[in-house]
């Protein structure tokens, strides 16, 4: 289980319940189908998948979740299709228009209708808790996505405390100074970022299969474009994009992790996910504390 985009979160207050009792906990709000007239529903699912038979996860103190969505797929051209040939025929029986709102009711008949004969397409988000450390690290490309894991965890255990990690820095300005002048002596900087205009709705350029120190991106530098996304590297074990509100996409464990993935044993589908997730939640154990130093500490305001 190898995460490719991190939401990060910090617990505010301590969380002390082993995975035993989350999975207790977490069997109130296991997932279930749509029924009837559902639009949706989430739930916990086994992270093991067919593999498992706990909602909980634990490797060296770090425990997964896996949130299952499942959605109707009712598209609004058969919505709009059904509507219309509805439409028509009482216009055609009665010899009248059909108004807007008498339209809108119709809209709403073919949803009910349609939806519980709709086909549904599910999937799994995945995060995990990390108590040693007090963060939650979510396999998510936005903040919308990771709130509505969060708000399941919520709902479920009543109360959970947690607020996006946050540094003393901003994170811009310093990726700013690692581009124009020197990053840390264990960053490297790749052939990708992008510049903005620090006002609002300015401009943006973005970058990429371009040396950073070229003269043309120093130019934009010194005219005064900040760096709000940039690719790096860390001591060779990590690649990534690394935005301004600390998102990090398109996360890559380099070969000297995956070479360590694939030295341990591992016999079957169960020993493979546990010893991918112990090396990962280890690997961003590091990672994640010395990238906060970097970008000045972090925020505990």
């Amino acid at each position: 289980m190898w995460f490719r985009n991190l939401q990060i979160y910090q617990l505010t207050e301590t969380f002390n319940a082993s995975a035993e009792e989350l999975h207790e906990i977490l069997l109130d709000k296991a997932f279930k189908p749509c029924q009837g007239l559902d639009k949706f529903r989430i739930g916990w699912a086994y992270p093991l998948g067919k593999h498992g038979n706990q909602l909980v996860h634990a490797t060296n103190g770090c425990l997964m979740l896996c949130m299952r969505r499942e959605d109707r797929i009712l598209p609004a051209s058969v919505v709009r299709d059904a509507v219309d040939e509805k439409v028509d025929e009482i216009e055609a029986k009665d010899a009248r228009t059909v108004g807007r709102k008498e339209k809108n009711d119709i809209k709403d008949e073919v949803i009910v209708d349609l939806l519980p004969r709709a086909f549904t397409k599910s999937s799994r988000s995945y995060a995990y808790i990390d108590p040693r450390n007090n963060r939650v690290i979510l396999n998510c490309t936005t903040s919308n996505k990771a709130e509505e894991i969060l708000t399941l965890i919520r709902d479920t255990l009543g109360s959970f405390k947690v607020k996006p990690l946050a540094v003393n820095s901003a994170p811009s300005v310093i990726m700013t100074g690692w581009v124009k002048n020197l990053a840390p002596a264990d960053v490297e900087i790749s052939d990708e970022c992008e510049l903005k205009e620090p006002v609002e709705n300015g401009g943006v350029i973005r970058i990429r299969g371009v040396d950073l120190g070229s003269d043309e991106v120093q130019q934009h530098l010194n005219s005064g474009k900040i760096v709000s996304k940039l690719a790096i590297e860390w001591q060779q074990r990590i690649s990534c994009v690394l935005a301004e509100d600390l998102s990090i996409k398109r996360l890559k464990f380099m070969d000297l992790v995956m070479e360590e993935a694939s030295d341990t044993a591992a016999d079957d589908e169960v020993m493979r996910f546990d010893a991918d997730f112990a090396l990962m939640s280890l690997e961003l154990s590091r990672f994640i504390p010395v990238l906060c130093e970097y970008l000045g500490g972090v925020d505990n305001s």
